[in-house]
């Protein structure tokens, strides 16, 4: 999950280094690259006979998560043209409060002190960049963040749900085509307003790069271990793309954050360090009571 956030945090400083693409037609080609990958990676994991049948007869939840990742493709995108890398991954990062939430009323599940504790230390940190990012924007990043919004929300919806059929499947349906179906619809959706094409075969290159290696990849190893960890875990895990985003953007392109995103960074990635690591241990001392 490391590994994917790590995969995932590069969107921000490969889009600034577009030449000419804007807006629904970086994320019709970014989808649409995402697209061709997973059916070239799906096809050789499942065969392309399976693949058509679990698209086929996945039924109503891979329709739901597909189009939870749909949200997520396109949202992501297009809040990137409109604000800076920073107030795009800190309201992402207000995922892990959703998806706890989410979980706890439609679940039932009962959270761990130290994961609500990890929870709300994040929460600290993400209000605290937050803030700070939105006050100092104007109109266009405000809109930029209200549609950034969009993302936390379906990905709450989406690891809900992941984590409900694994424990009514005892192991997990095959929901990896669900994110082939979330790029399909995404770049469906975008085409017509990406017409008419401006992209440079410059920007097609970091385009293709962001489909394969920054979406169609880790997002087949965020659904893989979505049968593993549970919900909250993978969101906090997740929030680490905060810190890698916003750092390549630094280092990358030149957006320095603000003493509130590093600040409040620091509180996020100190609840992910401390909640995996209670975790580690508890898990520890339970394999040795077994």
């Amino acid at each position: 999950m490391v590994l994917a956030t790590l995969m995932w945090s590069i969107a921000g400083v490969v889009t600034r280094h577009l030449e000419a693409a804007r807006s629904f037609e970086v994320t019709f080609w970014r989808s649409g690259f995402n697209a061709l990958a997973l059916v070239a990676l799906l096809s050789w994991l499942r065969g392309p006979a399976e693949l058509w049948q679990a698209l086929r007869g996945g039924g109503r939840a891979l329709w739901v998560s597909g189009l939870c990742w749909c949200v997520m493709y396109t949202a992501f995108m297009l809040a990137l043209t409109l604000t800076t890398v920073a107030n795009v991954l800190v309201t992402m990062s207000m995922s892990p409060l959703l998806t706890a939430l989410l979980a706890r009323a439609a679940l039932g599940h009962r959270l761990a002190r130290r994961t609500w504790g990890a929870v709300l230390l994040a929460g600290a940190g993400i209000a605290w960049m937050y803030g700070a990012e939105v006050s100092g924007g104007g109109a266009q990043h405000v809109l930029g963040t209200l549609v950034a919004l969009a993302v936390p929300v379906a990905a709450a919806v989406n690891w809900t749900l992941l984590q409900h059929l694994k424990g009514r499947a005892g192991g997990g349906a095959d929901m990896l085509p669900a994110v082939l179906l979330g790029a399909l619809l995404s770049a469906l959706l975008t085409l017509p307003l990406a017409l008419p094409f401006a992209a440079s075969a410059r920007d097609l290159s970091l385009l293709a790069l962001l489909g394969v290696v920054q979406l169609a990849i880790p997002c087949l190893i965020a659904v893989a271990v979505a049968r593993v960890l549970s919900a909250p875990e993978i969101s906090l895990l997740g929030l680490l793309e905060v810190v890698f985003g916003v750092a390549w953007a630094w280092l990358g392109a030149g957006e320095a954050p603000t003493a509130a995103v590093l600040g409040g960074g620091l509180l996020v990635l100190g609840a992910l360090v401390a909640n995996e690591a209670l975790s580690l241990r508890a898990r520890t001392r339970a394999a040795g009571l077994g």
